[in-house]
């Protein structure tokens, strides 16, 4: 007779029954919180950024942290501001200017002898529709931005409180880091607190970089798509250097849009010219700018960095997309911190079992 199959029984402590509870109540709120948690992280990221200037600047004036963060952030905002108000117009004008020009220069280009094969079915229809929804639809869009539909006052409103969220956070970093410090043993607060030194160093400088790089590939090819006789180089030398921000792939992107642009006004020519200085560019600045002012922030493969553009770009969109670097290497230095102990006895046993 066959005996009866023993009874298992799962136990659960309660601790971990509470700790994912937690976790899930935690990403509910995220959830039903979505856009306010963005304004929260972009300050507190903006606040990592301003870190080090804030510094630069207590040291050489010799100013108290809140005001030398006070100074610098709304003195950085105010800059911003300004410029955007002296290229605004002209951006403006140009971006619209070749928006509504955009189905004439897929007209054109279907229409060459070049590009006939895209015909008016498949890929050359679906660019014209593009085309055509895209100069009917931007237009009112950036009309919106400007303040002239009424959504001024809400983006306003998110950028005053981005703007003294960066600000009040600078002001407390003492405050926070003595406030971690007493809830960690002694010897393990200098450990996280060095891990927090780190992780604003690499954002910090990160960011400086990213500026620097941007602003060089928006003017190199703005300035030669004036060059080439482009209408819009204004226009495309903004957006060049906005889609250079994106890692590794912005520079890519840039030239899907350069290209052919140049070549609907100005012909093949100037197209090819425009394509061979987006290619050089492009292996300058991954050989050469990338690794010289970004190599000491940020030490990630280029494999990291496709996969950490890719999730945080699914997760939090063009912002996720910005600021997938610095996060992927909060990461690593995290990851790198919590298995430095494993490492060193990894390291530790392959010794001793090299010298036996």
């Amino acid at each position: 007779m066959a005996e009866p199959a023993a009874k298992r029984e799962l136990i659960i402590p309660i601790r971990t029954i509470l700790i994912v509870s937690a976790a899930i109540g935690i990403l509910g709120a995220f959830v039903a919180i979505g856009d306010t948690f963005l304004i929260v992280f972009v300050g507190i990221f903006l606040g990592l950024v301003f870190e080090f200037p804030v510094r630069f600047v207590m040291r050489r004036t010799g100013w108290s942290r809140g005001l030398a963060a006070t100074l610098t952030v709304l003195g950085t905002a105010l800059a911003v501001v300004v410029i955007m108000l002296l290229f605004l117009v002209p951006l403006v004008g140009s971006v619209r200017d070749f928006l509504h020009e955009l189905p004439q220069t897929i007209d054109q280009l279907r229409n060459s002898d070049e590009l006939s094969w895209l015909g008016d079915t498949g890929i050359g229809k679906n660019l014209q529709e593009g085309a055509n929804t895209t100069s009917l639809s931007v237009p009112d869009t950036i009309s919106n931005v400007l303040g002239i539909a009424g959504d001024f006052f809400s983006v306003f409103l998110a950028g005053f409180t981005i703007l003294f969220i960066c600000l009040f956070f600078i002001s407390d970093v003492p405050n926070l880091k003595r406030s971690l410090a007493s809830v960690l043993m002694p010897g393990e607060d200098d450990r996280w607190l060095g891990v927090w030194e780190r992780v604003t160093e690499s954002v910090s400088r990160w960011a400086i970089g990213l500026i620097v790089i941007a602003t060089i590939a928006g003017t190199t090819q703005g300035v030669t798509a004036w060059l080439l006789g482009s209408s819009f180089a204004l226009g495309l030398g903004v957006i060049a250097g906005l889609l250079d921000m994106i890692p590794n792939l912005g520079a890519t992107l840039a030239g899907f849009i350069l290209v052919p642009t140049l070549w609907a006004e100005s012909g093949i020519g100037a197209a090819i010219v425009m394509l061979i200085v987006v290619l050089v560019y492009q292996q300058i600045e991954n050989n050469i700018l990338t690794p010289k002012i970004q190599g000491r922030a940020v030490n990630l493969s280029g494999f990291f960095i496709i996969v950490a553009v890719t999730l945080f770009g699914a997760l939090l969109g063009v912002l996720g997309a910005l600021t997938a670097v610095p996060l992927a290497a909060t990461v690593q230095i995290l990851t790198q911190e919590l298995t430095k102990a494993r490492r060193e006895k990894v390291a530790e046993a392959r010794a001793a079992a090299g010298s036996s």
